[in-house]
């Protein structure tokens, strides 16, 4: 089972997720204190789709998560480029504030990913996630909300 980690205390209120978790270990690895959020069990299904943002947690009601269908669209090249420029520093503050993380390897690998990819060879518009796209590609593909 995967699990959604929500600011607490903030039932129905729009836009509160604030981390995805695959699996207990992930979770269990998350640079937080559990006790501070609302921490919500739900099926790998709707975590892949957040994860590769076809769906959207948009809120919770107790132990029910409400998802909202959502669409990915890159114009053009800059709007992919800026994508990736927004992502890159999230997992770089990561990767410079935990040398030691059990999961640092694998972000490491993923910001070095980022790095290289050449969005000159894309078609635009570009209508997929870019976590899709390496999914696709059989790379990794790793989603912000995963950043422990």
């Amino acid at each position: 089972m995967a699990y959604f980690i929500f600011i607490k205390n903030l039932d129905n209120v729009d836009y509160t997720i604030y981390r995805i978790a695959a699996n207990q270990t992930d979770l269990n690895n998350l640079n937080i204190v559990q006790s501070d959020y609302k921490i919500i069990e739900d099926s790998e299904e709707n975590f892949n789709a957040v994860k590769f943002m076809t769906k959207q947690a948009l809120k919770y009601n107790q132990n029910t998560i409400t998802f909202i269908d959502t669409t990915v669209e890159f114009f053009n090249k800059e709007f992919l480029d800026n994508y990736i420029s927004g992502v890159k520093p999230l997992i770089k503050n990561f990767l410079d504030n935990n040398p030691n993380h059990p999961s640092y390897g694998q972000w490491n690998s993923y910001y070095s990913q980022l790095n290289n990819v050449n969005t000159s060879t894309f078609t635009y518009p570009f209508t997929q996630s870019l976590e899709t796209y390496f999914n696709n590609q059989g790379q990794l593909a790793l989603n912000t909300l995963q950043i422990p």
